[in-house]
């Protein structure tokens, strides 16, 4: 308990860090856009508007780029402290890679190219990589339900009935991750996709109850 306890305070500081470095880069960052937009021109009749907005572009990455790292940590340190490990992982690699699109089309449209053809490409890009991901997105999805839902949680001893799992089985969750929920049963340990552990009937078993149970299925 007191390890735990040392764990959250820093990861407490860690993410109050970040905050306070995410705040100022990223106003930074909008005012180095609305000072672009307003001021500057790529195609501008003089130096002077061509160089504000390059200047402002190239403040943008920089302090841009600072600011998504530091809100996707403090957001991952947010998810880490409430849920899993793994759930602070994924929140933080979604929130980076939605900030890194924002300023990728806030540098387009401040350098006045257009973004038709891109938005067009990648579309069919997420279509194939969509189709080709179904059954992982479907589990990291899956896994997202677990941790709103939480029917179990890690270390408890839990009974799952499942006709694709073989019936009824008793086992000891030792961990969610955003593909597999890892558990021990009397056979030992076992790895089951999170979309198949979502489509179980799973649920606490008390200390007072019977052992683990293989198949109950009633005699013919």
């Amino acid at each position: 308990m007191e390890h735990r306890q040392r764990t959250i305070d820093v990861v407490t500081r860690a993410r109050q860090h970040d905050w306070k470095i995410a705040l100022p880069t990223g106003v930074i960052s909008v005012a180095a856009l609305i000072f672009g937009s307003a001021f500057g021109s790529v195609h501008g009749p003089s130096l002077r508007p061509r160089i504000v907005v390059w200047i402002s572009a190239v403040v943008l990455v920089v302090f841009g780029v600072i600011a998504a790292r530091r809100v996707g940590a403090g957001l991952g340190h947010l998810v880490t402290t409430r849920t899993i490990p793994a759930a602070g992982a994924a929140v933080r690699l979604v929130t980076t890679g939605v900030s890194y699109l924002i300023i990728i089309c806030a540098e387009l449209g401040l350098l006045d190219v257009s973004i038709d053809h891109l938005l067009v490409g990648a579309g069919l890009a997420g279509v194939v990589l969509g189709i080709a991901a179904q059954q992982s997105l479907g589990n990291v999805f899956a896994s997202v339900v677990l941790l709103l839902a939480k029917p179990f949680s890690v270390g408890e001893k839990i009974r799952i009935r499942s006709g694709a799992l073989g019936g009824i089985f008793d086992a000891t969750v030792l961990g969610i991750s955003l593909t597999y929920v890892t558990v021990r049963t009397d056979d030992g340990i076992l790895k089951i996709p999170n979309s198949v552990m979502l489509a179980t009937a799973a649920g606490p078993i008390g200390p007072n109850e019977e052992g683990p149970t293989r198949d109950s299925s009633p005699p013919e």
